[in-house]
């Protein structure tokens, strides 16, 4: 007995300090983004997590979509017609209404045509719940995928989107409804709906993004950081501790390797968005990182195979 608890608290130390591989929206170098078919794709190459954004439709459903509006790039009409460039939000939509679009092809000539070359089209492939997606993993027997779902909402522009506490309260209960909330992680720019998530459900860890660029960085605006400023902690990292997170997930462009391994000391996971280049990924997992968010999850395997780390299990899928 003595010898199964230990083997039983290595092999629950092993899980927890495991690489975790991420799929973002998906698989969106391969796959129409946040789709069941890109995250079918993702999972069948194999990935840890599934990295997913959620809007609420007008009816109060968590769906599956990156933009508060639907993806001029990606969306036609019930008659197979392109949207213009000025695309209904999907707040200001039904989940019915909302579902007569398709999503499954990118515009031809489109910025995602031209910076995803490798995406592959599935025509009929809708706004997909996020129930649909518990659904959809739990029918393929993917009982050892995770998910790491954005809140997608902004201060600057609170008329695009459900408010934090409509947004947290709609997707908490369809976590719970599915048995999911140990296999999620809640993460968000706008850190208003973290706080929200840590209040009621405390159990779920909450991963904090940030982005700093030449013109911005939400880290140091208190409107996106739920009222804290940075300049009252030594770093970002010490800020994303004081607020309760236990991921902080930068723009890989800002980090180096002292940053990493600081913020790891102080007990934070790293894990930077979005990595789609091999160089990047080599010089990342050199660094130590904790995982690494990519829309090529194939490439960013290839680069954990060749660093020696382990693979998670590919599931099979049961469509093409």
């Amino acid at each position: 007995m003595k010898c199964f608890i230990l083997l039983s608290m290595l092999t629950v130390s092993l899980a927890a300090h495991a690489f975790d591989l991420e799929g973002h929206r998906g698989a969106r170098g391969l796959a129409p983004e946040n789709t069941l078919a890109a995250f079918e794709k993702a999972m069948a190459i194999g990935v840890t997590t599934l990295e997913l954004d959620i809007g609420l439709t007008s009816d109060g459903i968590p769906v599956v979509s990156h933009d508060p509006f639907l993806a001029h790039d990606m969306a036609r009409n019930a008659s197979g017609e392109w949207l213009g460039n000025a695309t209904p939000l999907i707040r200001s939509l039904s989940l019915a209404e909302l579902q007569t679009y398709d999503l499954g092809r990118a515009r031809e000539g489109s910025a995602t045509t031209r910076n995803f070359p490798d995406q592959q089209p599935r025509d009929g492939e809708r706004v997909p719940t996020l129930a649909a997606l518990f659904e959809r993993v739990k029918t393929l027997g993917a009982e050892q995928v995770r998910f790491n779902i954005e809140t997608k909402l902004s201060p600057a522009k609170p008329d695009e989107t459900a408010t934090p506490e409509e947004m947290v309260k709609a997707l908490l209960a369809v976590i719970q409804q599915a048995g999911m909330a140990g296999r999620v992680t809640i993460q968000s720019f706008d850190w208003r709906t973290l706080k929200l998530v840590q209040q009621e459900a405390p159990s779920i860890p909450t991963a904090y993004l940030t982005m700093k660029t030449r013109n911005a960085n939400n880290a140091a605006d208190p409107t996106w950081t739920g009222g804290l400023r940075l300049g009252d902690y030594p770093s970002v990292a010490h800020m994303v501790k004081a607020a309760g997170g236990s991921v902080w997930s930068p723009n890989f462009a800002a980090l180096d390797e002292a940053t990493v391994k600081s913020a790891q000391a102080i007990g934070l996971k790293v894990i930077p968005w979005t990595v789609n280049q091999p160089a990047d990924m080599q010089r990342l997992i050199g660094w130590g990182v904790d995982g690494i968010i990519s829309d090529y999850p194939d490439r960013l395997r290839a680069a954990m195979q060749a660093a020696g780390i382990a693979l998670p299990i590919p599931v099979q899928r049961r469509s093409d």
